[in-house]
């Protein structure tokens, strides 16, 4: 089965001056231009392509791949405005259409936009949307507390930040637990923290619990060792400086010192710590 959308692994079929004709399936004989022919090709060789709909709303192939498919979120750029709606670059000939209606907010030429990429079953044509809620999963999560996610980021909020989880699921990242630029569009690696009674889902950049300690601490002695035995960041050091240093938060920190501390591997000093020989 070929999908409007996405790459496809179609077979080369016939031969002509502007181009190879593929075996479409469902579709029937789909085009693939001459610019994008690989050399060196054979007939009934298979190739990999990128199937959407040209500015006639034929379908036709291309061995381009688009910044984003149908099913993906994506930060995009919009290029144009005419009395139908918003066209966005994502990387193709032809840019992608956000009608009116899927705008939550009036687009602005030149701005950039979080969308969605779907295909529209009416016209099976690619549009985008940036009224993202109605393209979220609902339904109830299984992920694992401290699962490593991919994580988009949506928008800021008083809280902090809501995000979107392995392309699927709503999710809030809390703003004392971010020491680092976040913007919107941004894709980020995260780990589940919580999944609360309402099912909505709290999500951390860094690990939760021992685990997160125990790989700090290994992180910790390989900088001392770096540094001659000493390094200038105590329990006292600001949030930003131990997050650049480390990754972590403050709290992380100052527990994995502790854990050092009471090992006897290092010694707290009044202006950073030193490894104990």
């Amino acid at each position: 089965m070929s999908e409007i959308g996405k790459i496809n692994n179609l077979q080369i079929i016939k031969e002509l001056d502007f181009g190879i004709y593929l075996d479409g399936k469902e579709f029937g004989e789909i085009l693939l231009p001459k610019r994008y022919v690989p050399e060196n090709y054979k007939i009934d060789d298979f190739i990999d392509v990128f199937i959407y709909r040209d500015s006639e709303e034929r379908l036709i192939a291309t061995t381009e791949k688009p910044y984003a498919m149908v099913g993906d979120f994506a930060f995009l750029k919009v290029l144009t405005i005419n009395e139908i709606g918003a066209f966005l670059d994502w990387g193709l000939t032809k840019d992608l259409f956000v009608p009116f209606r899927e705008q939550k907010q009036k687009m602005q030429k030149g701005n950039f936009y979080l969308v969605f990429v779907y295909l529209d079953n009416e016209s099976n044509r690619i549009a985008a949307s940036s009224r993202l809620d109605k393209f979220l999963n609902k339904t109830p999560a299984d992920y694992q507390i401290n699962q490593e996610v991919d994580l988009i980021i949506r928008n800021k909020t008083d809280m902090g930040y809501k995000v979107i989880i392995n392309n699927s699921h709503s999710g809030v990242l809390y703003k004392n637990e971010v020491f680092q630029t976040l913007k919107e569009g941004q894709k980020i690696k995260g780990f589940i923290k919580k999944i609360r009674e309402d099912e909505k889902i709290d999500v951390s950049l860094q690990k939760s619990g021992y685990e997160k300690v125990e790989k700090l601490t290994e992180k910790i002695i390989n900088k001392l060792k770096e540094n001659n035995g000493f390094i200038s960041v105590t329990d006292k050091t600001s949030p930003e400086i131990i997050y650049n240093t480390f990754g972590v938060s403050k709290k992380t920190y100052k527990k994995s010192i502790g854990v050092l501390y009471k090992k006897r591997i290092i010694n707290i000093e009044k202006d950073g710590i030193k490894l104990n020989n």
